[in-house]
């Protein structure tokens, strides 16, 4: 049979793999997957600011690689998701350490050694999009070789990825004395050593555990069920059946605050507060795969009477495909012949969490949470409940910054919203968790054009008041209710 060879074209293929939508956190999350993989003991994640120079690297004291092991280690997809892996492996798809590097820089550095030679190749996308050709450069500049033997230099084996030429601080307008944006940088690094501790929190406790830094300071696991307190309530364990294997379930709903000291209750709401994290974690190989979302399935949506609810699922690594489990290792989709089990579960522990916050009379997400997400602000203080409309939040803002007398109309607008808010109707109506609950925008994954329309003002908003866009964006995608709408902040 005649055929062609369509080969994809190199600096096309650096486009797509550099907009796979990774966030920071969680590209360097990509790269720890490869040191656990590797039986590393030990990783360091260095944040370095030096102006458009700033560069990241992950150190670790894995195994190590062989010449040829490097090259194909530094091949895009030089392997399939059916390859056998072994049991430590948690990656599937073979392109993580190029698509999450790609995301975040232009020059992707890997030095590595098996028993002290260390073996250095690097990707420059500007010479392959030049080139039209993938042209892996063995070694690499003189400064970036400088930072491997510096980093590389107390280790008889592992590997070492340098990103250089970072984006959005490689550029000309980026000086080492830009305070503020040397404060941003430093912000993705503490966000990176959160997302870590959640993300790698079994890998982090028990014996034989992982050490993992982030510039220095170690990262603490974070663990979603509060295991160790007397008070959380653990439903019982379900092995569902899929495929030859089996999905294990087990439900937790979290103590009430006053179980709690104030601490412990702001450490338990983890990196995305209380709304944020409630509903499933999905591990695969006990790696956090998903973290606190309700799967998409019906009738399940994030509310703050469902804050105590979390769900722990370990999935086997051999049922990726039905997972859906995608590149960034960040989303999947439930298996159809599960959902109607994962959803009554679900709603079982959702029922009980609502009680325990239903018995206290408290609903306290909003009072912990962030500040620009919420437009509401519910309190109970004195014995009372009260709703107010977020004054912070950006579109309120932006909104209030009109002139004196539009202003003051405004003002006096919320204010009578906020003083007739329908609690006797909503009670009557809206007891329970029903299939008739209201929905925002009308409900649905894809947003419509007046959630759209909605959003666009609020970015703008965020834009005008500091924000760079990206920021915006990033804010959008964890602001309810478009953290479970698909938009242009979600692309």
């Amino acid at each position: 049979m005649d055929f062609d060879v369509a080969a994809p074209d190199p600096a096309g293929m650096v486009a797509s793999l550099s907009s796979l939508g990774y966030s920071l956190e969680a590209a360097i999350a990509d790269l720890v997957d490869n040191s656990i993989s590797a039986r590393a003991r030990n990783v360091d994640v260095e944040f370095t600011w030096a102006g458009c120079d700033s560069w990241i690297a992950v150190v670790d004291d894995g195994d190590g690689m062989t010449p040829d092991q490097l090259r194909t280690a530094m091949t895009v997809a030089a392997r399939g998701p059916s390859t056998v892996r072994t049991a430590n492996d948690l990656g599937r798809f073979g392109v993580g350490l190029k698509s999450a590097s790609f995301s975040q820089a232009r020059q992707l550095t890997v030095a590595s050694s098996e028993s002290g030679t260390w073996n250095v190749r690097t990707w420059d996308l500007d010479i392959v999009e030049q080139s039209g050709e993938w042209r892996l450069l063995r070694g690499t500049d003189p400064d970036t070789g400088a930072l491997v033997d510096r980093l590389a230099k107390d280790y008889a084996h592992g590997a070492v990825v340098i990103w250089r030429r970072l984006n959005g601080y490689h550029s000309d307008g980026v000086e080492a004395g830009d305070e503020v944006t040397q404060k941003q940088f430093y912000s993705e690094a503490a966000r990176t050593e959160s997302h870590l501790g959640m993300v790698f929190a079994r890998f982090l406790s028990g014996a034989g555990r992982l050490a993992l830094r982030v510039s220095g300071t170690d990262v603490l696991p974070w663990d979603p069920f509060m295991g160790s307190h007397p008070s959380v309530q653990r439903l019982p364990v379900e092995d569902l059946p899929l495929g030859s294997g089996s999905v294990r379930v087990e439900a937790f709903v979290l103590p009430s605050t006053h179980r709690l000291s104030p601490d412990v209750y702001d450490k338990a709401a983890g990196p995305g507060g209380w709304l944020g994290q409630q509903g499933f974690y999905v591990y695969r190989r006990n790696r956090l795969i998903l973290a606190g979302d309700w799967l998409g399935l019906r009738g399940l949506r994030r509310e703050e009477k469902f804050n105590l609810a979390r769900i722990a699922v370990d999935i086997p690594t051999e049922t990726d495909v039905e997972w859906g489990v995608d590149i960034r290792k960040s989303s999947v989709v439930p298996p159809v012949a599960l959902r109607r089990h994962l959803t009554r579960i679900a709603a079982n522990t959702r029922a009980r969490a609502s009680e325990v916050l239903r018995h206290r009379g408290q609903i306290a997400a909003r009072t912990h949470g962030d500040p620009l997400a919420f437009a509401w602000t519910v309190r109970r203080e004195d014995g009372r409940v009260t709703c107010k409309i977020n004054r912070r939040h950006p579109l309120v803002r932006e909104v209030l910054s009109v002139s004196q007398e539009r202003g003051i109309d405004i003002r006096a607008m919320l204010r009578l919203l906020e003083e007739t808010v329908p609690v006797t109707a909503l009670r009557v109506m809206h007891e329970t968790d029903t299939a008739d609950d209201p929905v925002p925008f009308d409900g649905g994954t894809a947003a419509s054009s007046e959630a759209v329309e909605v959003a666009e003002r609020i970015v703008a908003a965020m834009v005008s008041q500091g924000r760079s866009p990206k920021e915006a964006r990033d804010r959008m995608r964890a602001m309810p209710p478009f953290d479970q709408l698909r938009g242009f902040w979600s692309e």
